[in-house]
């Protein structure tokens, strides 16, 4: 335990670094944060979470339908590395003070905050959804509606939200749960966003699964039994998970940070809050602007926000200028069942190119893909730039005029 960080007493120069969030862009940058500080003795870095086990999200969609996965532990994962980890729920920032409290009333002091907490399901966006639809938003929620699931024995899921995580959700109960009927509903077709060809083969798998698929379909309330429709329509469902989007925790909005209209921290082009500089954003929490436009949450553009804040972090403390961060977009992978899939590579800014991957050689990279974080933290332990490698994204990434 770090009672520095819970007192403000004790700490000395130590330049105490807090990071709120151990998903992937928060891990992230707390590995590389410990790595690159490891031999200075007036640095302190501190993880919070409320978990000590380390959310797999893209293994979700297989807790959900009962599939064994690693329990991977994130203050394993950081001894050694002289950071600390704090289990606990955040519940206020005060970023006047640059404090921060926990759910046990415990506070904690910074000099330095890594704001990382990520994207939940945004379940307030449908009336009913809080109160009668399963969410995939961490392992003991993908638990509970595996539970549900296993005791139906035959009935109806409807999956709400057609997006990568509906698809993937679908695909997977369909396969596991062959005696339940599974219907998959969105505004668009799914695989809307791929190459058309790639799009084609992800629907035919989706019906050789058997997924009823509903584009062109708008959920406007659920409610015991069925999904409402803006058609004036019903569908009857034993089962409703929602994936219909992500809303993201409103603690840097109480706290007084300048945020977007969707509630993230809107960054300068070094990840740096554009109200309170001594405050980070990475991953989902973060409205990080690009040539292309404003970042959208994933893996594969969280992890190199948090190692880019990082080595920001670690610029400043050494008297010099952060540099900017730049990233586009290489690849959109999404598994249809354990055998199955498309790889969509892409262009920078996310749309496709024309080359993919579909069938059993989609689901290896994906499965290459899921797996490919925790190693890449047990190499940056020792090797920190190890993770300083992804694509910048050209011309594309970058902001002309300084614009945000």
């Amino acid at each position: 335990m770090n009672t520095q960080h819970e007192t403000g007493t004790g700490a000395g120069t130590a330049h105490r670094v807090l990071v709120l969030g151990a998903g992937y862009a928060g891990l992230a940058a707390a590995v590389q944060l410990a790595a690159r500080t490891a031999r200075r003795t007036d640095v302190a870095v501190t993880v919070v979470d409320a978990q000590e086990r380390f959310t797999e999200r893209l293994r979700l969609h297989m807790t959900a339908t009962g599939q064994r996965v690693a329990e991977l532990s994130v203050p394993a994962l950081l001894e050694g590395t002289g950071a600390r980890f704090v289990r606990g729920w955040v519940t206020s920032v005060d970023a006047d003070a640059r404090t921060v409290r926990l759910d046990d009333e415990r506070r904690l002091r910074y000099d330095t905050l890594v704001y990382a907490l990520g994207g939940v399901a945004d379940t307030a966006a449908v009336p009913g959804a809080e109160e009668h639809a399963y969410t995939l938003n961490g392992t003991q929620d993908a638990e509970l509606l595996a539970e549900r699931l296993d005791r139906l024995g035959g009935g109806t899921v409807v999956v709400g939200g057609n997006g990568p995580t509906g698809i993937e959700a679908a695909a997977e109960i369909a396969e596991r749960h062959p005696e339940l009927d599974v219907v998959l509903l969105g505004r668009q077709e799914p695989g809307a966003a791929l190459h058309p060809r790639a799009g084609a083969y992800l629907r035919g798998a989706l019906d050789r699964l058997g997924v009823q698929v509903r584009g062109g379909t708008t959920v406007v309330g659920i409610r015991p039994g069925a999904v409402e429709t803006a058609n004036g329509g019903s569908i009857a469902a034993d089962v409703v998970l929602w994936a219909g989007g992500t809303r993201v925790s409103p603690t840097a909005a109480a706290a007084g940070l300048a945020v977007d209209a969707r509630g993230r921290v809107v960054t300068d082009e070094t990840l740096r809050s554009v109200s309170h500089p001594e405050v980070y954003a990475v991953g989902d929490a973060a409205a990080i602007r690009q040539g292309y436009g404003v970042m959208h949450g994933t893996c594969q553009g969280g992890m190199p926000s948090g190692v880019h804040a990082a080595v920001s972090i670690v610029r400043a403390l050494r008297g010099k200028q952060p540099k900017p961060f730049r990233f586009g977009y290489y690849h959109t992978p999404v598994s249809l069942g354990r055998h199955d899939g498309v790889v969509q590579f892409t262009h920078p800014d996310d749309s496709p190119r024309r080359i993919y991957l579909t069938g059993r050689a989609a689901a290896r990279y994906k499965e290459v893909v899921t797996a490919s974080p925790w190693p890449t933290y047990g190499r940056m332990k020792t090797m920190p730039a190890s993770g300083a490698f992804w694509p910048r994204g050209g011309r594309s990434a970058r902001v002309r005029g300084g614009a945000r």
